[in-house]
């Protein structure tokens, strides 16, 4: 294995690897700039999360630089450079730090309940393995484009920051509103992220050739992989979770529109929704919101909903809450039997009457007594 290492990766001139290592340490300094960048980043995220505007967050991704401390992080655990790696390790922790006291700060200001917390907060606090996906792949970008000059940064920058600023602005808003489990869960997504692009920038970097010895290259990606194998466990059960409450939900909307009178005849379905407890151990059962018309002579009744929520619980073996969101629906035809009017309906339009003025006594008449 270690000859065929080196017959098929070789290494890449000292001077090359040399620049590179200069490079990545300029970007791993902890210096206004940085800072600057961190703060600025934090302060749209959070604002994004807690309005729910994507568009907002992407201005926040676009910025986030806490991706340049990942790439120095690589090149020095790959190279044994124990300078580089302490500065990225100094730079990364306290960026992190910083975002999460700046989002808890705006998180409290704004003093948003949990049970507000909007889709795009609520959809960072469960990380799966398409997650761990999302994060190797934008790593890969970030070194390929670093060791390839004629690719730009930018694009890689953008890869990585969608996935580093957000979950960590969440944290600091949860810990904000003391909701817990939701930091929790977007910590383990920032790790995640975090573990996973350093982990993509490392087989990089040995692919490209800078790396120093055979032996230094397995340890460097024994440890990665190891930290990042250990995460893999908790995101396997949360991606089978995520697949199982498709499955379900798709059950669900096929009882309702071929086994119930209420859905499939009495009213016309136009929004179906399922609101799933945040972790899977929630006691909470899931409420399912449905949007529908009804005609206002048969409208939907309670006991309706419970014999609804009583088949769907048979047939799945699991309880859930029915909401139905109704508006009725009228219906408006054509009176046959009352002649029209065209003079009224079609004829022009007649001026309003003027309105009436009184007339004011000259100062030189008479008054009556």
């Amino acid at each position: 294995m270690k000859n065929w290492f080196r017959q098929n990766i070789p290494r890449v001139p000292p001077e090359t690897r040399e620049k590179l290592h200069q490079e990545l340490l300029e970007e791993a300094q902890l210096d206004t700039n940085f800072l600057v960048l961190n703060l600025s980043s934090c302060l749209i995220a959070s604002l994004g999360l807690l309005m729910n505007s994507p568009a907002v967050i992407i201005g926040a991704m676009l910025i986030a630089p806490l991706m340049m401390p990942l790439r120095g992080l690589a090149l020095g655990a790959l190279d044994n450079e124990r300078h580089l790696v302490k500065t990225s390790l100094i730079t990364l922790v306290i960026g992190t730090v910083v975002a999460v006291i700046m989002s808890g700060l705006v998180g409290g200001i704004f003093g948003l309940p949990e049970s507000s917390f909007s889709t795009e907060i609520l959809g960072r606090t469960q990380p799966n393995l398409a997650d761990l996906g999302v994060a190797v792949a934008a790593g890969a970008i970030s070194g390929f484009a670093k060791i390839r000059r004629k690719l730009s940064d930018a694009l890689a920058g953008t890869a990585i920051s969608v996935a580093l600023m957000p979950p960590i602005c969440v944290v600091g808003i949860g810990i904000s509103q003391q909701a817990w489990q939701l930091s929790n869960g977007a910590f383990l997504l920032y790790l995640t992220n975090l573990l996973g692009i350093t982990l993509s920038c490392v087989i990089v970097f040995v692919l490209g050739g800078y790396y120093l010895d055979y032996q230094q290259t397995r340890q460097a990606l024994g440890g990665f992989l190891v930290m990042t194998g250990i995460l893999i466990f908790p995101l396997f059960i949360s991606f089978g979770n995520l697949l199982r409450q498709e499955r379900i939900e798709a059950e669900i909307k096929t009882i309702l529109q071929r086994k119930t009178v209420t859905v499939g005849q009495q009213t016309e379905l136009v929004g179906f929704k399922v609101q799933w407890p945040t972790f899977p151990w929630d006691q909470d059962y899931p409420i399912i919101l449905l949007t529908v018309q009804e005609n206002s002579e048969n409208p939907v009744t309670p006991t309706q909903v419970r014999l609804v929520e009583k088949l769907i619980q048979r047939d799945l073996g699991k309880k859930f809450k029915l909401v139905f969101r109704a508006s009725q629906l009228r219906e408006v035809r054509a009176d046959y039997e009352k002649p029209l009017s065209p003079p009224l309906l079609f004829g022009p339009a007649q001026l309003p009457p003027a309105p009436f003025r009184p007339q004011h006594q000259d100062a030189n008449s008479s008054q009556v007594n």
